[in-house]
C-alpha cells in the first residue's frame, strides 16, 4: 500500500464530496440535461447525469448555486453506471462554490496558470 503523502501527491487536486446541481450541454447536438456533482476538485468533477455522455465529449457545465460556466470534456464515464462521468474542465478552477477550498488547490492553480 502506499503511504498517504504519496498518494495524495499523484492527484492533481484534493478531492471534496459535494452535490450541487448543474446544467450539462453538450456542444456537438446541443443537448442539455441536468446533472449533479458526488465529488469535485479543482480540476473538474465526478458527476450524475440525466442522459448518457460519451468519453471526449465536450461539455459545457453551467453550475446553479455560483451562476459559473466552465468548458470542460468527458474523461470518464462508470462501466457500472453509465450515468456518472468524470469531466475535466478546461481550466482548473472551482466553480462548484466550495467555501473553504483545500489549500492545494490555490497552490495547483497557481502553478498552472502560471504565477
Amino acid at each position: 500500500m502506499l503511504p498517504t503523502a504519496t498518494f495524495r501527491e499523484s492527484r492533481r487536486s484534493t478531492r471534496v464530496p459535494l452535490k450541487v446541481v448543474t446544467a450539462i450541454e453538450s456542444g456537438a447536438d446541443s443537448r442539455t440535461c441536468e446533472g449533479e456533482t458526488i465529488v469535485v476538485n479543482l480540476h473538474g468533477s465526478l458527476i450524475a447525469t440525466a442522459i448518457e455522455l460519451s468519453c471526449g465529449m465536450r461539455v459545457s457545465i453551467h453550475v446553479y448555486l455560483t451562476d459559473k460556466r466552465a468548458a470542460a470534456r468527458v474523461v470518464y464515464i462508470d462501466p457500472k453506471n453509465p450515468l456518472h462521468c468524470g469531466i475535466e474542465l478546461d481550466e482548473p478552477r472551482n466553480i462548484w462554490g466550495v467555501p473553504l477550498p483545500p489549500d492545494d488547490w490555490e497552490e495547483t492553480a497557481a502553478l498552472e496558470i502560471g504565477h
